[in-house]
This record gives C-alpha cells, sequence and structure tokens, in this order.
C-alpha cells in the first residue's frame, strides 16, 4: 500500500504515542499536537485513529508472514530456517519497534474485520512455526521436545525483545543476532 509523506508521518508518530501512552489513551488531538497541525487537517489523511491502528499492526503482521512463506519451501534444515526466522524478528525488532510495540499491546482494540485478519496471519504464522519445529525433530536435527512449550518459549522471547531492545540499543545487531540464535536454539538442537 503507498501512503503520501504525510500519512506515513502520521502514522509513525501514532505508532510511538500508542508505544508510550497505549492506544487507548492516545486523542487525534495528542496526535495532531504531535504532528504540530489541526485535529480535523488530520482527517485530510487518514479516516480514523482505528484506520491508523489497523495499518500499523497489519503491515508488521504481513512482514511476518511474508517472511515465513518464504522461508517455509526453502531447501535448508529446520535450524536454518529457524535462524532466519529470529533474524527476521530482530530486524522488525530494530526497524519498527515502535510498530511491534503495537502488535503486541494493542491488537486487541482492532476493529472487528482487521481483527480477524490479524488474528488468521497470527494462527497461520503460529502453525507455520510448529511445521518448521515438527520437521526439525522428524529429522533429528532437533530434540525430541513438547512442540507447543518450544513454540511458545521461542515466540515469547521474540515477540517481546523490543522491551529488551528499546534499554538496550548500544548492543550491535550483530551481536544481538549472533546470541538471540545460540541462546534460542541451543536447548533444542541435538
Amino acid at each position: 500500500m503507498k501512503f503520501t509523506t504525510r500519512k506515513k508521518e502520521i502514522i509513525f508518530t501514532a505508532a510511538k504515542l500508542f508505544r508510550k501512552k497505549g492506544y487507548s489513551a492516545v486523542s487525534m488531538r495528542d496526535l495532531a499536537q504531535a504532528l504540530d497541525m489541526k485535529a480535523a487537517s488530520l482527517y485530510n489523511h487518514i479516516n480514523s485513529k482505528q484506520e491508523i491502528l489497523s495499518i500499523i499492526i497489519l503491515e508488521v503482521a504481513e512482514n511476518f508472514t511474508q517472511h515465513i512463506d518464504s522461508v517455509l519451501p526453502q531447501e535448508a534444515s529446520s535450524i536454518e530456517k529457524l535462524e532466519s526466522v529470529i533474524e527476521n524478528h530482530i530486524k522488525i525488532t530494530v526497524e519498527k519497534t515502535d510498530a511491534l510495540a503495537c502488535l503486541n499491546n494493542d491488537w486487541m482494540h482492532l476493529e472487528q474485520l482487521a481483527l480477524e485478519n490479524y488474528l488468521q496471519m497470527r494462527n497461520t504464522y503460529e502453525a507455520k512455526m510448529r511445521s518448521i519445529i515438527e520437521q526439525g525433530i522428524k529429522e533429528k536435527e532437533l530434540k525430541t521436545a513438547n512442540i507447543e512449550l518450544v513454540l511458545f518459549s521461542l515466540l515469547s522471547t521474540l515477540r517481546t525483545l523490543y522491551l529488551w531492545y528499546a534499554k538496550n540499543r548500544t548492543v550491535s545487531i550483530k551481536l544481538l543476532t549472533n546470541e538471540m540464535k545460540q541462546n534460542l536454539l541451543l536447548g533444542i538442537i541435538l
């Protein structure tokens, strides 16, 4: 989806405010003030606060979905696929910290259609992650383990990495990527 520069600025600023205060606590007036414009002028670029939230969350969810869709059919080991997934989570965490915070903290505020779309993407993503783990166990690359616990451990750490990263931005991306892959996979690799 193509956006004007002003609309991108509105979305970017809204993501920062939603992360800082929470979606429910941010008014259109707050957003307009942060952008140094009149609240009525916002409606020249967007239809509603809800539209902004949907754009923020669905764009991040689509980034995750597109990546796993490209990884899943690859002729690669399950370990290589999981490493790629971890790298993508780190990339999104670093590049879209505020948007990722919105996805994690405010998805439940989406209107019905956007909510259904988001939940479908999330459930499909988790199913594809599950299949990578199952592949690894079947091919004896990964330890036999409770797949749901492995999935929970990986995703809960990756989904909340933005909280840690916000306080530790001085850690290089290379170090973060290498150590996260090692730390998350060490316990499950044979």
